[in-house]
């Protein structure tokens, strides 16, 4: 699965190898009209949704003039694990809490990760993005002549043909990932559900629709039970930093015996676990041992730093 998610607002995504942009917008919209309707989009929506377009300059611009990724861990997690979120998650946390148990029994993801995804795509449903979804993908596979983007179109127009959403509602960042989180259009078509029972799922404005279908998305990645995805720990200073990195699994046994510690309070692990020991800033900075799970929520975002951070959000947010 590839969610094509953003992180901390910016699209892994969109850090791709930049192509040549389409010769003419008239032309390369006309093309992308015709591929829409060749796949059973009707003409109406067609026409409806696109039929006024014109390349987004803050699209454009936004994607044009991103930073470089250069962040380390201990700046990265001192501004992502605010003391503001881990707060508004708490409050959240409390506020739906039975939401949580009956998300939890039906998709077997527990609370903790949810409260991280969410929290960090969009401030628990604050902070959604304002840009006309259609809008930002069509400019972008323009701009990068990008199949993708145009299928992501598709995808978008899918949407409002089925009736699942009208052409207002589909906002979100100028990447085309919408609503709470954070879906791009095909993954909501592939993933979202509608937990509250009310229609279709609503992914902007439903709490339970937001969390069960980033419960969906988890599980159908692979999401262990009972199992965390990552936690801190201690390492002697005298490990060999050879041994880490998040491919490199043994099991929890194994790093207890070669002197690795796990803080008090945290969850039993059984000594088999699959466990892999990353230091995210190297030798001398902070240590995690990382899970199964660890490697479900790369999924959704393929960053260390924000897998890690959705662990950590999670588990802050619960013990607050």
């Amino acid at each position: 699965m590839n969610r094509r998610a953003l992180l901390t607002g910016l699209s892994f995504t969109l850090a791709l190898p930049r192509f040549a942009r389409a010769a003419d917008f008239s032309t390369f919209l006309a093309a992308l009209q015709a591929r829409a309707a060749a796949e059973g989009i009707p003409s109406s929506v067609i026409a409806a949704a696109t039929g006024s377009l014109v390349p987004n300059q803050t699209v454009l611009r936004l994607d044009h003039h991103q930073p470089e990724f250069t962040e380390t861990w201990a700046v990265y997690s001192s501004h992502v694990l605010n003391q503001t979120r881990i707060e508004a998650g708490a409050r959240k946390s409390v506020e739906v809490r039975d939401l949580f148990a009956s998300v939890t029994s039906r998709f077997g993801v527990s609370a903790a990760p949810l409260l991280g995804i969410w929290g960090i795509e969009t401030n628990y449903g604050a902070t959604q993005g304002d840009f006309d979804v259609i809008d930002a993908l069509t400019t972008l596979a323009w701009d990068r002549n990008s199949h993708y983007f145009g299928s992501e179109v598709i995808s978008a127009l899918r949407i409002i043909a089925a009736g699942d959403a009208p052409t207002r509602k589909l906002i979100g960042s100028y990447a085309g990932a919408m609503g709470q989180p954070q879906f791009m259009p095909s993954v909501y078509l592939s993933t979202a559900v509608s937990f509250s029972g009310d229609g279709q799922p609503d992914i902007w404005s439903s709490d339970a629709d937001s969390l069960a279908s980033i419960a969906n998305y988890l599980a159908k990645a692979g999401w262990v039970a009972e199992e965390p995805s990552s936690e801190p720990v201690l390492v002697p200073p005298s490990l060999n930093v050879a041994m880490t990195g998040r491919e490199n699994t043994r099991t929890v046994g194994y790093w207890r015996e070669q002197g690795v510690e796990r803080l008090p309070g945290m969850r039993h692990l059984p000594e088999d676990m699959p466990a892999a020991l990353l230091l995210p800033d190297g030798a001398g900075g902070q240590a995690f041992l990382v899970f199964r799970n660890f490697h479900v929520i790369r999924s959704y975002n393929a960053s260390d730093f924000y897998a890690l951070a959705v662990g950590e959000l999670g588990r802050m947010v619960l013990s607050a």
